[in-house]
């Protein structure tokens, strides 16, 4: 299982994301770097942890259409693999997230028109650069549901996965920054036993490092972690022990 920060990106800040409500979000404060400059905030994730992999939602292209595209180049330019959710809706947005340099454009179900997009991006760029995210909120799944077969969340997932998918991020994001434990689990589990080769990554609730061999046992391949990560509850030798 992979450890994927977590940049939440609004106003060009860095911020601190609980429970999605998205008008509430402050700056971070953070152990790893001094202010919120999400360079320096991306930088202290890779030197302090050793963790280079990083998932940035661009709150300001999701929320604003504003995307902060020179950011994701700076990035990638610095050497960092970069999963950007930035509010896809169409193939012309997810172009500028590819050409960016980003490793994968995130098609979130609570901005992305239908579903034909998604089957369409994974036609046009392939699987390994399209991550489908289950967005849920209380177990519920936001965004425009008219178009899906059937709301059920494990449906949802498997009716993607029937348009191409093979990565897939399962987030309820009442539970983000909560500390309050991952509230997914048995949903991920399900999608892992109905399909062996589907790339899961979760996260939200996360508390400590305690919870990290708890989320591994479910066969998941990434964690996002933001929280744990900024107060230093998860730090390099939490990483190093659960690694050993």
């Amino acid at each position: 299982m992979q450890i994927i920060p977590v940049l939440d990106i609004l106003d060009g800040n860095v911020v601190r994301g609980v429970a999605g409500r998205r008008d509430e979000y402050q700056p971070v404060e953070s152990v790893l770097a001094a202010g919120a400059n999400p360079l320096d905030i991306a930088r202290g994730y890779r030197d302090a942890l050793g963790l280079k992999r990083l998932y940035l939602a661009d709150l300001d292209a999701i929320m604003q259409g504003r995307p902060n595209r020179k950011l994701w180049k700076k990035l990638v330019d610095d050497g960092f693999e970069i999963l950007v959710d930035a509010g896809v809706k169409t193939i012309a947005d997810a172009q500028q997230v590819y050409a960016s340099g980003a490793t994968a454009a995130i098609v979130a179900l609570e901005t992305s028109p239908s579903r034909e997009l998604l089957a369409e991006l994974c036609t046009q760029y392939g699987p390994p650069r399209v991550i489908f995210s289950l967005d849920l909120k209380q177990g519920r799944p936001l965004g425009t549901l008219d178009q899906w077969q059937n709301p059920a969340p494990f449906d949802l997932a498997v009716e993607a996965v029937s348009l191409g998918v093979e990565q897939m991020i399962v987030l309820d994001l009442a539970w983000v920054g909560t500390g309050e434990g991952l509230a997914t689990e048995e949903l991920c589990r399900r999608l892992l036993e109905r399909f062996t080769q589907l790339q899961v990554i979760t996260g939200g609730g996360i508390r400590g490092p305690g919870d990290l061999p708890v989320v591994q046992a479910t066969g998941v391949h990434g964690l996002l972690v933001a929280s744990a990560l900024h107060s230093g509850r998860i730090d390099r030798a939490a990483l190093d022990a659960w690694r050993a």
